[in-house]
């Protein structure tokens, strides 16, 4: 499951920024100076990087069991701007912490 969550963490990074850069960066030129160049540009960009980013989501969802709720919360997260990073450290977190149980003692 490393190499699935490695992928998802780095495509995650990829999507949030590629967002940010559109809706921070993109949005206003558009809108304000009426110059749609970065939002042509970037917003096909993000929108096949979205899609790798569900494919990736989708794949560790599987690998690590989680509901489908889980799973969809994850997916919606590469269309906030920021969410994508925090999800990513929760994830990380979350698949990184140690389990619950303890180990049966040895009979003998």
């Amino acid at each position: 499951m490393g190499a699935a969550l490695t992928r998802y963490r780095v495509i995650a990074w990829i999507v949030g920024v590629v967002l940010i850069v559109l809706v921070v960066i993109g949005m206003p030129l558009k809108y304000a100076f009426d110059n749609p160049v970065v939002v042509e540009t970037v917003g096909p960009a993000h929108g096949f990087l979205y899609m790798i980013y569900l494919v990736a989501a989708f794949d560790l969802s599987r690998r690590a069991d989680w509901p489908l709720k889980r799973m969809l919360l994850v997916m919606l997260a590469g269309t906030v701007p920021f969410v994508s990073f925090y999800v990513e450290r929760w994830v990380t977190a979350w698949l990184d912490r140690p389990t619950a149980r303890t180990p049966e003692p040895v009979a003998g």
